[in-house]
């Protein structure tokens, strides 16, 4: 277990930079309620952007991208409509992204995938 939640915060950070490098602006980290987790709060330009950090080791098996299943998409529409509601009123566009990191040996980064509108029907959830 602690291997995977470092690897998991190894990819947030990754993610992070490769954001922040792209011009997005970081409005928070690990957004924690009831129905669960979104990684990250960014904002790109002026749209309010809910991401979805997906991190694996290795090449073979699922991409990280493929684990966001119909499911997972839905629980980040209700997380992102959560966030929106309790956290003052963004009236501005938003979406769902998910960036994928992938690892190769000695925790290198060998690949970052930035899905953005990853969830096609957020506000219809």
């Amino acid at each position: 277990m602690e291997r995977r939640r470092l690897t998991g915060q190894l990819g947030e950070r990754v993610a992070l930079a490769y954001l922040l490098d792209r011009g997005f602006r970081e409005v928070r980290r690990n957004y924690r309620c009831t129905l669960g987790e979104l990684d990250l709060v960014m904002l790109d330009g002026d749209t309010l952007v809910f991401v979805e950090v997906r991190t694996r080791r290795g090449a073979g098996g699922v991409r990280p991208e493929e684990s966001v299943d119909a499911q997972k998409q839905k629980q980040l529409a209700k997380l992102a409509h959560h966030y929106l509601q309790s956290e003052g009123g963004w009236s501005g566009p938003w979406r769902v992204d998910v960036v994928a990191v992938t690892l190769g040996r000695e925790a290198s980064v060998e690949q970052v995938v930035h899905i953005e509108h990853a969830v096609e029907d957020a506000d219809g959830w």
